[in-house]
């Protein structure tokens, strides 16, 4: 019987991983003690979304600590000279260590003066985290 682990368990395996047991210490020892679940396709889909979730999360955490800084050379009042995209937070956010697809980065319309900017990155259909993006005329 295949079996998803929910918990570490010794000599089988660790959380998270699919598992081949015999049916009967699945059946008597595993399954009334919660600590696996059936392999079915529900299951597995179910199991694969919150793992993905879960990723996203510290992802998000990760990038909830970040302020970026961009510095693009302006003109009088801080009007810059071109404007802020999500490609430049893109590549800003990689210099960074993270990575985000800039897909996800939810700029309404192109920042075109210097300032403080709170940019919403959607990392799944649930969760959308701010970024604080600070853009600052060159020297």
């Amino acid at each position: 019987m295949e079996v998803i682990l929910k918990e570490d368990v010794a000599n089988v395996g660790k959380i998270g991983e699919v598992v081949r047991v015999r049916d009967g210490y699945a059946r008597n020892y595993l399954l009334p003690r919660g600590l696996v679940l059936l392999a079915n396709k529900k299951n597995l889909k179910t199991f694969e979304h919150q793992k993905i979730t879960r990723e996203a999360q510290s992802v998000g955490e990760s990038i909830g600590a970040v302020s970026l800084t961009i510095r693009m050379r302006a003109g009088e009042e801080g009007k810059l000279f071109g404007s802020v995209t999500n490609i430049q937070i893109e590549k800003a956010l990689k210099t960074q260590g993270l990575v985000v697809d800039r897909r996800k980065i939810q700029l309404d319309a192109p920042i075109k003066v210097a300032g403080e900017y709170e940019v919403p990155i959607r990392m799944t259909a649930d969760l959308t985290v701010p970024l604080k993006v600070s853009v600052i005329p060159e020297d």
